[in-house]
């Protein structure tokens, strides 16, 4: 969704970034290092669109918050950082889920999708922005859309539920390498821990998962049985939750559920068989209509047991390259 305008002037310094970047034909976009915007959705069938400033190119049309990439910025540090200054969204309140990149060579624009953890009011906070709303997914196509983000609705509403989840086998995986795991169980078991929550952080390529788009922010279960149980799991990067005690493969320490959003890591701590808490944890990802669900194990036994509800299953091997 290229800008034909650039928005108006802000207080202080520029960035390098807020500069036009210049295709090879004179084609002109916004943001000398590409420009990026967050997709949010409220976990209740709405997104939030900001309907544009007349001024602003394509001005009265809906479209997300966004704007050019600063020098050196990611894109989805830009999305967050855009969407806080003009909608005032919580930077550290969104569970990202997909990210989907427009390339025109010359230029890029990220759309990143996320969800919000908390119910929260959009605020104004500068002049791009006529109204921000709420919007119902099924009313979006009754608004005049900016047409970049027109374009790209129908794919991005297509995933807006999808929710992939990879569980992993720690036991499987910590034993596929020799690196003297079975003098410290749980020692190996929270460097296990430390490499997930990294992945949870940074996410998947979507062709690693089958899906489309750019980058994907899957949910994460790791299951531990026997000593690997007494893995710590505080002081971690990532949004590591500890899980399942005497309560059963899918309960918290207190017997209720423990969920965490796309991007954080759930750890279940197997009182009995390390392989029925992985099967009901996938069976439980299925049914929660995860798509796709991936079990990282080598066993075979266990392999044909998920694969049997539907799961997909990678090696330890593909973890690590990841």
């Amino acid at each position: 969704m290229p800008e034909a305008t650039p928005p108006g002037p802000p207080p202080g310094p520029r960035d390098p970034g807020d500069a036009w970047a210049v295709g090879p034909d004179g084609t002109k976009a916004w943001g000398r290092f590409g420009a990026a915007g967050l997709l949010v959705d409220d976990g209740a069938g709405r997104v939030l669109l900001q309907h544009r400033v007349e001024w602003s190119h394509h001005g009265g049309t809906w479209g997300i918050p966004g704007g050019a990439r600063h020098q050196g910025e990611e894109a989805v540090a830009a999305a967050l950082r855009e969407s806080a200054e003009e909608a005032g969204v919580p930077e550290d309140g969104i569970d990202l889920r997909h990210a989907a990149v427009l390339d025109l060579g010359f230029w890029t624009y990220t759309t990143v999708v996320g969800r919000a953890r908390e119910a929260f009011e959009p605020v104004i906070a500068d002049r791009e922005s006529l109204a921000l709303s709420w919007v119902p997914v099924d009313e979006v196509d009754d608004l005049p859309l900016h047409p970049g983000f027109g374009a790209s609705w129908p794919a991005l509403r297509a995933a807006i539920s999808t929710t992939p989840h990879v569980v992993v086998d720690a036991a499987n995986v910590v034993g596929s390498v020799p690196d003297g795991w079975w003098k410290d169980r749980a020692g190996a078991a929270e460097r296990l821990l430390s490499s997930v929550a990294a992945l949870a952080e940074r996410g998947l390529d979507a062709r690693e998962l089958g899906l489309p788009f750019a980058r994907w922010w899957p949910q994460w279960t790791v299951v531990l049985e026997g000593d690997a149980r007494a893995a710590r799991t505080d002081g971690r990067s990532g949004r590591v939750v500890a899980g399942a005690g005497a309560g059963g493969a899918g309960a918290d320490a207190t017997g209720g559920d423990a969920p965490v959003g796309a991007g954080g890591v759930r750890v279940l701590r197997a009182d009995g068989s390390g392989d029925d808490a992985i099967v009901e944890a996938a069976r439980a990802a299925l049914g929660a209509g995860g798509a796709p669900v991936v079990v990282v194990t080598a066993d075979r036994e266990l392999r044909t047991r998920v694969e049997a509800l539907g799961a997909e299953v990678r090696g330890p091997g593909w973890f690590r390259e990841q």
